[in-house]
Order: structure tokens, then sequence, then C-alpha cells
């Protein structure tokens, strides 16, 4: 079967999976903190996670149309490959091998060995130790095979639900010790509301980050039209409604300066709603979500340095396509993106790490969304088995808060988002240089 005619045979539950198991990860749980010290203020902690979910929506229904128009392996770096050029492909595929999955390991490794440091009352100097032994226990993981892997993935799923739904739905009824109320709007201490605002959103877009795997599997969806947008819109509704829900909990179960900054917050507020044991039960159900989202991370991320290899699109590209014996996983390829995400741990924060893989990542998302209006000019004939809705409505929605988010990272946080763009930046030289030696050796 040829690319450009995959098999429709994922039905609307199993799209609506896909959905809600990419997007749900720790997120929810340990960025509060980061949304709760921006805004101080209860209305726009909450304003922030609904935003900042309808922004989700409108950018997955936007680049499910270039998913379905081009059901190619290998996702977004092939829909910008196909609109603007290798080039362009190349540079995002790059920043996910330097940036993006790095990241997520690190920030996602340091998050649990926080958890784990905090559960067992250990001291903080074993906050790396543990944080790369983390990382390092999934890469043995996967490199016992997709069969391993793939069972981790799945007990994960389980557990990362358990928490979610017990601090959500449980918590809603047991009564709260903050008064809370929607006024005023302002925050406590900041001058400007908007400056808060934004802050706060850009907090918020870590835990919704995972979207644009959805847009993977459209080619592969029966009947796209109807039930792409309708599992986008349910699923992504859904976990708004969820991350909303689970941070009033926290709002109403702590003062917002126990929340602010304090990435404990979800095993504290389960410790006040649930006791002691039923506290510390949620926080392993935590770690056990978060460990489930690292081996994702870790799955996937060797697999690009690996398929970028075999089309020898990098240097030392056999490296990268060396598999075990006995397993057939990319190895090297996995040394290499732990090496990366070891220095990672050691360079940077939770918040700093994943505000930089947000931002970068969002370079390309606001050119997927740009790339739907460009072809719908330049190839209106296009076969296009599944149209985004209310057009050109949800793409603006979705470029126009993509760029409120590069320019609040940009004014924010000037040297993380010039660390970030120097990174995506230095691919373009390897472009050429690569490109240059296949030349002269073919």
């Amino acid at each position: 079967m040829q690319e450009n005619e995959l098999k429709r045979g994922i039905g609307m539950m199993a799209s609506l999976a896909t959905v809600m198991g990419t997007v749900i990860g720790g997120g929810v749980f340990f960025k509060t903190a980061s949304v709760v010290q921006s805004t101080h203020s209860f209305t726009l902690t909450i304003l922030a996670w609904i935003i900042g979910g309808l922004l989700t929506i409108c950018a997955g229904l936007t680049v499910s149309e270039l998913a379905a128009a081009i059901p190619k392996t290998g996702g977004a770096i092939k829909y910008l490959d196909y609109t603007y050029g290798p080039l362009t492909g190349f540079s995002m595929g790059w920043a996910q091998i330097l940036v993006y999955y790095p990241a997520n390991i690190a920030a996602e490794s340091i998050v649990f060995s926080t958890q784990i440091i905090n559960l067992f009352h250990l001291n903080g100097g074993l906050l790396n130790p543990i944080a790369i032994g983390c990382a390092l226990s999934i890469l043995i993981i996967n490199l016992l095979g997709s069969k391993v892997s793939g069972n981790v993935q799945t007990i994960a799923l389980v557990f990362k639900l358990i928490p979610i739904f017990i601090i959500a739905i449980i918590g809603l009824f047991i009564p709260g010790e903050v008064n809370v109320s929607l006024f005023p709007i302002s925050p406590i201490n900041h001058d400007s509301l908007w400056t808060a605002f934004g802050a706060g959103l850009l907090a918020t877009m870590f835990a919704y980050d995972g979207w644009i795997g959805v847009c993977d599997v459209a080619g592969e969806i029966k009947n796209p039209k109807k039930n792409l947008p309708k599992a986008i819109i349910l699923g992504l509704s859904f976990i708004t409604i969820i991350y909303t829900l689970i941070n009033v909990v926290f709002l109403k179960t702590l003062p917002i300066d126990q929340i602010a900054g304090n990435q404990n917050t979800a095993s504290e507020a389960a410790i006040k709603l649930f006791g002691e044991l039923g506290g510390k039960l949620v926080t392993i159900g935590i770690l056990v979500s978060v460990y489930g989202s690292l081996n994702g991370y870790t799955l996937s991320g060797m697999r690009i340095p690996y398929a970028m290899g075999k089309s020898k699109s990098l240097p030392f590209s056999n490296a990268f396509t060396k598999l075990t014996k006995k397993t057939l996983v990319p190895y090297v390829a996995g040394l290499f993106q732990l090496f990366i995400a070891i220095l990672m741990i050691f360079a940077g924060s939770f918040d700093l790490l994943t505000d930089m893989l947000v931002f970068v990542m969002w370079i390309f998302n606001c050119l997927l969304f740009i790339a739907v209006f460009r072809l719908r000019r330049k190839e209106p004939e296009m076969i296009r088995p599944y149209k985004v809705p209310w057009y050109p409505i949800i793409p603006i929605i979705a470029l126009v808060g993509g760029i409120f988010i590069l320019f609040e990272t940009i004014i924010s946080q000037t040297g993380l988002a010039l660390v970030g763009i120097l990174l995506t930046v230095l691919g373009i030289p390897v472009y050429y240089l690569q490109q240059r030696h296949l030349k002269n050796n073919s």
C-alpha cells in the first residue's frame, strides 16, 4: 500500500482515545505552580486554563487539515517539507532532536525526582542523580523492545487517569479550606493584568502539549470529515474541563501563596483532601503517570534521529540507524537523546525546560497554521478529506494565539527564547553541509 493510501481503520472511539492519550500527562499537576505564580489570581488562573484549551482545540482542528490532505509517515515534518521545502522540515526535525524531546525527558525526570524526594523525605541533593537514573531506566526499558515499552505505556495510561479523576471529581465535593471568588480579577502582586495572564497562558501550554500527535493518524481515520473534528473537539474539550476542575480543587484547598512556585502542589493538596495515606497513594499514581509520559517521549523521540538518519539528513547518519540485534531498537539514537537530556537536567529547571520546548515548537506550529492558508491559495484543487470548520476563523485564532505565545516568551524570557532560536538555527548550516557531503559522495 502506498503512503498516500493509508488504510482508514481508526473509528470514532479510537480517535477520541488517541486525542486524550497523547495530551494528558503530568503537566497539569506541575504547571499549576507556574500558572498561579504568574497570575496570583483565582480568575486569571482558571481563565488561562480555559483559553489554553480553546487555543489547543483551534490548533488541532487547523493542522488536521494538513494531516488529512498529506497523510505521510513523519507527521508535521512532512507537512512543512511539502509546503515550504526540505529545509523547513529538516529544521523541525532538528529542533525535536536537540530541544523538544530531550527537554521533555529532562523536565519530566526532574519532576519525577522532585516527587520521589518529597514522598520519601530524601535529601534535596539527590535531585539530579534520581532524575538521571529515571531517564536511564526508561531508555533501558525501551531497549528491551517495543512490546515491553508498550506494556509500560498501557499500565501508565490507567494510572494516569486515576489521580486526575480522584482530584478533579471527588475533590470538588469535599469542602475547601480557602474561600475563592471570581472577583477581583486583577492579580495580587502584579501591576499589569495582561502580563500576568500572558505568562499564565504560556505556562498552561506544556500541559496541553501533545495535541499535534493526533494529526499523525488523520490519514487513517474513518470518515475524517466527521470523526476527526468530533474527536478533537470532544477530546480536547474534556481535557480542558478536567484541567480546569483540577485547578479549582487546588485553589480551594491550598492558599494561592502556597501553590505559587510549589511543584509539590498536587501531593500537598491530595494529603489535605484525602489524608496522609490517601495523599501518598495519589502521589504514587502521579509518579506512574509521569513515568509513562517519559516512556512515551523516549519511545517517540529516539525514532526521529533514526528516521532522519535513514534519509541521510544528519551527520553520522549511519550511526543513528544502528539497531539492537534482538529487539531492533535504535540504540545510538536513544543514547544520543539521553546524553542531551542529562545535560539539560544539569542546566535547567522544570519550568525553564518546558517553557523553552513550548516556545520552539510553537514557532513550527505557527508555520503549520500559515501552511493551511498557503495551500488553500496555491493548491485549491488538492483533495482534502477533512477541511477545518469555520475557515478562516479557526486558523486565524490558532495563529494569533501562537504569535501571542511567541511574543510573550520573547518579552518575558528573552534569554530563553534566544537560546531556543539559536539551537534551532544551528540546524541550517548542518543541513547545507550534509547536502554538500551527499552531493560529493553521490
